[in-house]
């Protein structure tokens, strides 16, 4: 490994972290300029393959747990220590950006790539995690796997989930070969830390180019199912229809009014389908999911039943049945103060000004902050745009938020 070196003068490349960014790209990439790569798809096979054979070419050691979640390893001088971990995730949405989730990978392999170019060994080991299906947008909800090492959910319950094609979570990992043999959740951490694109507009508003972030906003999904009457377009007149799409509608109108009322919380229906979906009849039965975000749980908790409250009315005037069925309750994360304080006072020792900010997003580090002490790192993002293919940062701002993970990183393993 050589010689322990002082770790203050260390820095990461940032035309490597760039080259990796781009390179990546590759698996899933779109006409746009986007990628899709959604999870256990033949993408998230190819680029976990390009993972692992990169993290062993510096030197790593690589295993995967029973839910495909992966972590490279670099020894430390005391390897019974639990290790220092970084990481995020490799999947993105069906039309999803280059640095979404994969930066907070990549950026910890920049780190892992200054350590052993600068021959610096650390105390603890030092683990670089993959997350697996944080995104949600194949299998819902979102940061499973991440929830099931917390233990938010059971292993089997997630490999039972399916997705909209009816293929089965546990079947899809076992087809591109990442289900190992590690219990998930039964690997020790020791702390974690998380480096994202911002995802919203704050930072690049301010100029500033670092976000240490206290902690994640409180949310909670649902799956909505309106069902009214098929009827002929011509022959049915407007009092007599039980028209579906019509009342889900006014509730998508509602959920909105809801959600402007407890601002700053946020309100969306993301994925709609629409029954029989013929131009000449009058929709018999919907479907539509619900997201409600606040960073404070009890103002989830009131806008629920508000917005259910105002569904519930606005069936009974259409004349149709709603079924609200909660998917998903991720309640607000505060994260470790003092994790949250080495990524401070890393960002000042690289000559930035963090801003304090709650994410709006939800993150894999929600989950793992229930069982390890946990912090989070922003970047900005151009016009604050994510999940989306004209996503866009700086390659000066990918190397920022590098370096600042890096110094978090060798602050935890002396203090921990």
């Amino acid at each position: 490994m050589g010689l322990k070196t002082s770790g203050s003068n260390l820095r990461v490349d940032g035309e490597a972290l760039w080259a990796d960014l781009m390179e990546t790209a590759r698996f899933g990439g779109t006409p746009k300029g986007g990628v899709k790569r959604l999870t256990l798809t033949a993408e998230d096979r190819q680029v976990r393959d390009w993972f692992v054979k990169t993290c062993e070419e510096l030197g790593c050691t690589v295993s995967c747990d029973s839910m495909g979640n992966l972590f490279a390893r670099r020894p430390g001088l005391d390897d019974s220590l639990p290790p220092i971990t970084m990481g995020s995730h490799l999947d993105t949405q069906p039309t999803g950006g280059k640095f979404d989730g994969i930066l907070g990978v990549l950026g910890g392999l920049a780190v892992l790539r200054a350590l052993r170019e600068a021959g610096h060994v650390t105390r603890h080991p030092i683990e670089l995690i993959n997350w697996t299906n944080e995104e949600g947008s194949r299998f819902t909800p979102p940061m499973m796997c991440s929830g099931v090492f917390a233990g938010i959910f059971t292993e089997q319950e997630v490999l039972d989930k399916r997705d909209r094609a009816g293929l089965r979570f546990g079947d899809e990992l076992e087809a591109i070969g990442y289900r190992g043999g590690e219990v998930c959740g039964q690997h020790p951490i020791a702390a974690y830390f998380e480096l994202h694109i911002e995802q919203g507009p704050i930072l690049e508003a301010e100029e500033l180019t670092i976000g240490a972030v206290a902690g994640v906003q409180g949310m909670r999904w649902y799956e909505v199912t309106v069902r009214g009457r098929d009827a002929h377009a011509g022959s049915t007149p407007m009092p007599l229809r039980h028209d579906a799409l019509l009342a889900s509608a006014h509730m998508i109108a509602a959920l909105a009014e809801v959600a402007r009322a407890h601002a700053p919380a946020v309100g969306t229906v993301g994925l709609i389908e629409n029954r029989p979906n013929s131009n000449n009849v009058v929709p018999g039965e919907t479907f539509f999911t619900v997201d409600i975000r606040h960073p404070e749980d009890h103002v989830v908790a009131a806008m629920e039943a508000a917005f259910q409250e105002r569904f519930r009315a606005i069936a009974e005037t259409g004349g149709v049945d709603v079924e609200i069925v909660p998917i998903w309750d991720a309640p607000a994360v505060h994260f470790d103060p003092a994790c949250v304080a080495m990524v401070t006072d890393a960002a000042r020792e690289a000559g930035f000004a963090p801003r304090s900010i709650v994410s709006g997003p939800g993150h894999d580090a929600a989950y793992v902050a229930r069982v390890a002490p946990t912090a989070m790192i922003f970047v900005p993002c151009k016009d604050g745009l994510s999940h989306n293919e004209e996503e866009s940062i700086t390659q000066a701002d990918a190397q920022a938020g590098a370096n600042v993970l890096l110094g978090a990183i060798l602050r935890a393993d002396a203090a921990f």
